[in-house]
């Protein structure tokens, strides 16, 4: 194997599944995408100018990959945190129910990003769950860092609108048990 591929690889798998996984939100899936990215970083990687780091260029690659991907499947693949399964993760990460147990905030925010757009997804997650900076998000994505400051205003605005609804109806819900 190429020494070069190799390095890309250790350096990178992690943040690479991590990326798509939560993009994807399926761990078979994630596994495939990334397989995918590898075939096209191995095509492309001689036109690489370096002209951003490895990271954000493999995280770009990602991007369409997952774009694709959606395309692919006519509509958005997201999948409830609650649904999520021991297959789907793997014996030695901790269940999505254990770490909502931990933190229903957690759970609820997860829910509440999968009603945000693709965009807002895309910078919510290179931007807090990758830390990426602004810069090296706006490269990722192929926007401006405007478009990118502009995408995450919006997108946490609307993530939180979407939290404080989705408290509303769990204490409407809670109220109406406790009534009858």
């Amino acid at each position: 194997m190429d020494p070069v591929f190799e390095q890309l690889y250790e350096q990178y798998h992690d943040d690479l599944f991590n990326f798509l996984f939560y993009m994807v939100r399926n761990r078979e899936h994630a596994e495939d995408l990334v397989q995918e990215v590898y075939v096209k970083v191995l095509r492309s990687y001689k036109r690489f100018k370096g002209q951003c780091s490895e990271k954000t260029w493999l995280l770009s690659i990602a991007r369409h990959v997952a774009i694709d991907f959606f395309r692919k499947q006519k509509r958005r693949q997201w999948v409830k945190a609650s649904e999520w399964s021991e297959e789907q993760l793997g014996a030695d990460e901790p269940m999505p129910e254990e770490i909502a147990i931990q933190n229903e905030e957690i759970q609820l925010m997860y829910r509440c990003l999968a009603r945000c757009t693709v965009d807002q997804q895309l910078v919510l997650v290179l931007r807090f769950i990758q830390s990426l900076s602004i810069a090296e998000t706006a490269a990722a994505l192929g926007w401006t860092e405007s478009k990118v400051k502009t995408t995450q205003h919006r997108a946490l605005k609307a993530l939180k609108q979407y939290m404080e609804e989705e408290a509303e109806r769990e204490e409407w819900r809670h109220e109406k048990i406790s009534l009858e």
